[in-house]
């Protein structure tokens, strides 16, 4: 109860909600590092996916190259980015990118290729172009699992943020390794709730992205499909 009493006395002090350490500083600085991430990932990985997918190709290849982030600790891309690049956001940036780009590149690709094949001879039977088919058919019917994709890769991207405290980077990241530097625990445990609260704020806004802007009949189809597509890139 102690322990509970400290961490509750810590959110209560209005010296931790103002100033460079402040609690709205330090949110600001971890949402800024993992939304330009994030929208670096997804303005790289959804064209790439959908347009791939679309293709008859086979996109083997691409998907091996885009789950090379996976296989790559982020931990590891953060120290050789320092040492190309040096301390400072950059290298912190790069390594969230690489760890945001196999889920939305690869639930994109997977969310356009298997759409029904009879819509889309439909649709070309109708005199659409091979784009007008992209956009105007596949993509919306493909939009519940490209979500998905890029709500995995948000909350991948938001609790490693953490990472950039180690490097001299702000973020929320600084209340845990501040406070395991002067053993103070209590501001460990608030920096952890406050990652923890922003990975459900983000799930919880891709949720009613998700209600809002797309069909129920879609929604449905997509929880139905979700499963097994996720086993196979290894959420």
């Amino acid at each position: 109860m102690s322990f509970l009493h400290d961490v509750y006395v810590w959110f209560n002090d209005p010296l931790n909600w103002q100033g460079p350490n402040g609690v709205p500083t330090r949110l600001g600085e971890h949402l800024l590092l993992s939304l330009g991430a994030l929208l670096v990932a997804c303005i790289v990985s959804v064209p790439a996916g959908a347009l791939l997918g679309h293709s008859r190709w086979s996109g083997t290849i691409a998907l091996n190259l885009a789950n090379i982030g996976r296989a790559i600790p982020s931990f590891a891309v953060l120290v050789l980015g320092v040492i190309w690049l040096g301390f400072g956001s950059g290298p912190t940036y790069i390594a969230l990118t690489l760890l945001a780009i196999p889920p939305i590149f690869t639930l994109t690709f997977t969310a356009v290729r298997q759409v029904d094949p009879a819509m889309v001879d439909a649709a070309r039977g109708m005199g659409m172009t091979g784009g007008a088919v992209l956009w105007r058919v596949q993509l919306p019917v493909a939009r519940p699992l490209i979500l998905n994709g890029i709500r995995l890769a948000s909350a991948a991207v938001i609790a490693t943020a953490t990472l950039a405290s180690l490097i001299g980077g702000g973020g929320l990241g600084r209340y845990i390794k501040d406070g395991f530097s002067v053993r103070n625990f209590a501001q460990v445990a608030a920096g952890t709730l406050l990652v923890m609260a922003l990975v459900l704020l983000s799930e919880g806004f891709f949720a009613l992205l998700t209600r809002f802007t797309v069909s129920p009949g879609l929604q449905a189809g997509g929880r139905r499909r979700r499963r097994p597509v996720e086993a196979s890139v290894g959420v």
